[in-house]
C-alpha cells in the first residue's frame, strides 16, 4: 500500500457544504500496509523481501522507489486491471485528519497472479529466517497463497507470523504466532475483552480457533496479552505519549519476527515488540523504530 498525505491549512468552512476548506501546502508519501512491516524490519537492522500485488500505475512506481530507498527488496506480482492500493489522507497542520480517499480493489487475485506469487514465495523462502503475513483482505492472501506460505515455513523450520483478518482465520492453521487486536479476537471467539481475565480467556480461545502456537493480542492502552505453551500473561503498555496508533501493529509483528529470527524466545520477542510499539505510537502515521530508539525505550522501562 502507498500512503499519500495532502497537507494544508483550514481557515474557513465551505459555503457549499458544512466541510472545512483546506488550502494546499505540500504532499508527502509513505509506504504502508505490508510494506510498512518490511520497513520496520529494515529500520531495526534486518533484511526484508516484500512479496506483494500491485497494479501497473504511478503508485506502484512510487512504492517501488520508496521501498528501494528503505532497503527493501520489493517483488511485485502485477495485475494491470488492479490499482495499487493507495490511501490519500487530507491532513491539517495540526496533524488532524480531515478526510481519507482509498483507491483499491479487494477482489481475490486471478489465477495467473496467484501462481506468480506462489512461485516467488517458494524462491524467497529458501533464504528467509522468518516469514510475516500481513493480511488486509485486499485479495492477495488467498487460501492457496497462505497454504504455500505454511508449507515454506514448515519446510525451512522458520517462524511464521500472521497479522490476521478474521474472515481468513481458517487459513492460518500452522502459524507460529498470530497477532490480532482485541476487537478481532472478540469477533473470532465471540467474547468481550475488557479485563485481564477476559483477555486471557479470549487469547486462549483464539489460539485454539486459529490452530496456532501462540497468540499476541494487542489491547491498545491496555498493552498486550501473550498466550502460548510457555507463557500466558499480560504485557502492560509502555508508551509515554500517544500521537497516532496507525501502523503500531506493523511495528509489533516486525519486531517480534526479528527477535524470533535471531533466536529469541516468544516471551523475549513479545516484550521487545511491546517496547517497540511504545515508540511507534508516539509518532504520526505509520512509523518505524530504530535500534537506538528501542534501546532507549527498554532502558526507560527498566528504570521506571
Amino acid at each position: 500500500m502507498l500512503d499519500r498525505f495532502i497537507w494544508g491549512r483550514v481557515t474557513r468552512i465551505s459555503p457549499e457544504a458544512p466541510v472545512p476548506v483546506v488550502t494546499f501546502q505540500r504532499e508527502t508519501h509513505r509506504i504502508g500496509g505490508a510494506a510498512n512491516v518490511a520497513h520496520n524490519v529494515t529500520s531495526l537492522g534486518g533484511s526484508a523481501a516484500l512479496l506483494a500485488v500491485a497494479g501497473q500505475d504511478d503508485a506502484a512506481q512510487t512504492l517501488a522507489r520508496a521501498c528501494d530507498e528503505a532497503g527493501i527488496v520489493a517483488i511485485f506480482a502485477t495485475e494491470p486491471s488492479r490499482p495499487t492500493t493507495t490511501k490519500v489522507r487530507i491532513v491539517t497542520e495540526r496533524n488532524q485528519q480531515v478526510a481519507r480517499v482509498d483507491y483499491e480493489l479487494d477482489a481475490e487475485i486471478p489465477l495467473v497472479v496467484e501462481e506468480a506469487l506462489v512461485a516467488e514465495i517458494d524462491r524467497q523462502s529458501d533464504s528467509a529466517s522468518a516469514i510475516v503475513v500481513s493480511d488486509y483482505l485486499k485479495g492477495c492472501i488467498t487460501r492457496r497463497v497462505m497454504a504455500a506460505i505454511v508449507r515454506a515455513a514448515t519446510r525451512r523450520a522458520i517462524p511464521l507470523l500472521v497479522d490476521p483478518k478474521i474472515p481468513h482465520l481458517d487459513y492460518y492453521a500452522g502459524a507460529d504466532v498470530v497477532t490480532p487486536n482485541h476487537h478481532e479476537a472478540e469477533a473470532a471467539v465471540h467474547m468481550r475483552v475488557s479485563s485481564h481475565d477476559e483477555a486471557q480467556a479470549a487469547a486462549r480461545a483464539f489460539r485454539t480457533r486459529a490452530q496456532c502456537e501462540a497468540v499476541l493480542m494487542t489491547r491498545g492502552d491496555q498493552g498486550m496479552w501473550l498466550a502460548c505453551r510457555d507463557a500466558d500473561g499480560a504485557l502492560p503498555a509502555v508508551a509515554r505519549e500517544v500521537a497516532d496508533v496507525t501502523g503500531a501493529g506493523d511495528t509489533v509483528i516486525a519486531t517480534m519476527a526479528l527477535a524470533l529470527a535471531a533466536g529469541g524466545t516468544l516471551v523475549e520477542a513479545a516484550r521487545l515488540a511491546n517496547e517497540a510499539a511504545g515508540v511507534a505510537v508516539g509518532k504520526f502515521g505509520a512509523a518505524t523504530v530504530t535500534p537506538q530508539e528501542l534501546q532507549r525505550q527498554v532502558n526507560e522501562t527498566r528504570a521506571s
